[in-house]
């Protein structure tokens, strides 16, 4: 079909809207904070080289807080874009193969054990490593060659599994303080992240995205059916393999930094799919690009609040998600009717 869609601007001028947005956004980002910073004066020191208490805020705070907001959401609008063109279904999202779980478990771990005060960068490592045994779990428990049925049963269990143990360390947490501190991570949040977050997370999300996007044509002819994307020479194998080990690798890590910012999966590929006349190929890049949007505006919005203490991140998503998955399921079972 023709980029052109009926009563839609063009995809090209539909993608360059969305990275103005996005780009608008991540300036106002890094313009607010809890205290006043002149930024066009942090940056023109900056440049000039000079060490001040504005360039280190915005170097140390504002621009992290900013960047990662956008790659956390592009991550999880991806995935949730991809995870329902490999499903197939609408309710689908990132989570639903236990990466998300499994790697909030490992953050949980850092917590419980203490190493999170030892070395700073402990907890997004932690993360990280919990992604990747939900990835290895996952193979062991569906296989090279699993249909879709046994992959969603196989992320169920280990959703489950990844659950009870947190549930465990909750319960055995040495004190309330580190009870406390766990709940509080687990809620999502991008305050008080350095570079260094950036740079740990940044390379395995874009390998993530690599494996994503290079799983757009498969996603097309997959929308057709099994039989007919098997027909056009696609390998189904490796189609899922490239979905769920992208998935694993851009969520597990946008997890590892942020703590779990649900939703944002679910919500942004519904919103944009009927702006690309319903094709899953076209709809994964401009689902990063959403979802990017919709995280820096959640995160610029939880720091305007008159609250006295920051809402977190994930509470925030979930109060737009929430509601918007109650209308989906209701809207899909009107239309079963």
């Amino acid at each position: 079909m023709g980029l052109r869609l009926l009563g839609h601007p063009s995809y090209r001028a539909l993608c360059m809207s969305l990275w103005l947005l996005m780009l608008v956004l991540l300036l106002v980002s890094v313009s607010i904070g809890r205290g006043p910073l002149d930024v066009l004066q942090a940056v023109r020191e900056l440049m000039a080289g000079e060490i001040t208490p504005g360039t280190l805020v915005f170097t140390e705070l504002r621009v992290p807080r900013a960047l990662l907001g956008m790659f956390v959401g592009a991550s999880l609008g991806l995935a949730g874009a991809a995870m329902q063109g490999l499903l197939r279904n609408p309710l689908a999202e990132p989570g639903i193969v236990g990466v998300s779980g499994c790697a909030a478990l490992g953050a949980v771990l850092v917590f419980y054990t203490g190493l999170s005060g030892v070395y700073a960068m402990a907890l997004p490592l932690g993360g990280i490593a919990g992604a990747l045994v939900a990835v290895v779990l996952l193979y062991l428990l569906s296989g090279a060659r699993a249909t879709l049925l046994t992959v969603i049963l196989a992320g169920i269990a280990i959703n489950a599994l990844a659950g009870a143990l947190t549930a465990l360390v909750l319960n055995l947490a040495p004190s309330p303080f580190a009870f406390l501190e766990i709940i509080f991570w687990q809620m999502g949040s991008l305050s008080d992240r350095s570079l260094q977050h950036v740079g740990l997370s940044l390379p395995l999300m874009l390998v993530g995205w690599g494996l994503l996007l290079g799983a757009a044509r498969g996603l097309e002819a997959l929308s057709l059916g099994e039989e007919t994307a098997v027909s056009l020479g696609v390998n189904l194998g490796r189609l899922r393999l490239y979905v769920i080990m992208g998935s694993a690798l851009a969520v597990g890590s946008a997890v590892a930094v942020s703590g779990v910012i649900g939703f944002v999966g679910l919500v942004v590929p519904h919103l944009l799919r009927p702006w690309v006349d319903y094709l899953p190929g076209k709809l994964l890049p401009i689902s990063a690009l959403g979802g990017a949007i919709l995280v820096l505006a959640a995160d610029i919005l939880v720091r305007l609040m008159p609250t006295q203490n920051e809402l977190k991140l994930g509470v925030v998503t979930a109060l737009i998600g929430a509601p918007f998955f109650l209308w989906l399921v209701y809207r899909l079972r009107r239309e079963m009717i």
